[in-house]
């Protein structure tokens, strides 16, 4: 039977939930809630595990703190002996508009300090990841500030049914692959 590894990007501490850096933590929380799943703290993650349609999940949200993911990632594949197709990451992209969803098997850190910390640890930058847009609408010297900010209300409609898209998408790569799931969100 097929493990995953689903690791949710983001910080710990009540000052930084649901913010725009922690999306990956909203969405790991809102497809464990979806299962009827709860975490509990664990080495270097709070762990949630369960089956799916035959397949093994299990769910991380890294307590390193973002800059430091990727130990908790590897300590994880390696604990669960999970290969790295089967890791699904999911974190905030500047680079792209509020909303957009972007699933990809590989690609560059682009300055994200959790991208790199993963990129470090693994020796590699080709491991699927789900891009969500968090848009680049901040000042210049403004970007720490607005990625650690909150969603504007006028977002939390669209925040919502694109939290659950991407709770689809982590179940389509689970159960149809990267490439079946590349084609059919990437293009929505």
């Amino acid at each position: 039977m097929s493990k995953f590894l689903i690791v949710g990007l983001g910080n710990i501490g009540k000052e930084y939930e649901h913010t725009r850096h922690n999306i990956g933590f909203d969405v790991v929380d809102n497809l464990a809630k979806q299962l009827e799943l709860s975490f509990e703290l664990n080495r270097l993650a709070a762990y949630a595990k369960t089956t799916y349609k035959g397949k093994h999940l299990h769910l991380i949200k890294p307590t390193t703190y973002m800059n430091l993911s990727g130990k908790a990632i590897k300590y994880w594949m390696n604990e669960l002996k999970i290969p790295i197709e089967n890791i699904f990451v999911v974190v905030d992209e500047l680079a792209l508009p509020f909303g957009t969803l972007r699933v990809r098997g590989k690609g560059s850190d682009a300055g994200h300090n959790g991208l790199k910390s993963i990129q470090e640890e693994l020796q590699t930058n080709a491991y699927p990841r789900l891009r969500f847009g968090i848009g680049n609408d901040f000042s210049k010297g403004k970007q720490v500030d607005f990625v650690l900010g909150k969603w504007k209300s006028e977002q939390q409609i669209v925040l919502q049914e694109r939290i659950q898209t991407s709770v689809e998408i982590i179940k389509s790569f689970c159960i149809a692959g990267l490439s079946n799931t590349m084609n059919i969100y990437n293009n929505k």
